[in-house]
């Protein structure tokens, strides 16, 4: 299984990303997939994910600013981050969870500063 993450990078705050993760090696329509963050000092933690009914679930820390989206036919979930704040600097991991196991990508870094 690979998870290959993209789209970090250095950005303004208030400014917007979007991440992307392509999965390889796994049946990714049975995936619940979903994105967490790392930041220096502190334990990684869920930004966004779907739920194994298809719903979505966000960190209070990012409600209302991200949006997690998946495209089944390119095997790739997405995080659109806006009004992103110099909190939001973490190393964002791709994660996917199947038949009781957790696979995680390498990671893309994301830094908010002026």
């Amino acid at each position: 299984v690979q998870l290959q993450a993209s789209g970090g990078g250095l950005v303004q705050p208030g400014g917007s990303l979007s991440l992307s993760c392509v999965a390889s090696g796994i049946i990714f329509s049975s995936s619940v997939m979903g994105w967490y963050r790392e930041a220096p000092g502190k334990q990684r933690e869920l930004v966004a994910t779907f739920t194994s009914d298809g719903s979505t679930n966000y960190a209070d820390a990012v409600k209302g600013r991200s949006t997690i989206s998946r495209d089944n036919s390119k095997n790739t979930v997405s995080l659109q981050m806006n009004s992103l704040k110099p909190e939001d600097t973490a190393v964002y991991y791709c994660n996917a969870r199947i038949y009781g196991m957790s696979y995680w990508g390498k990671g893309t870094q994301v830094t908010v500063s002026s």
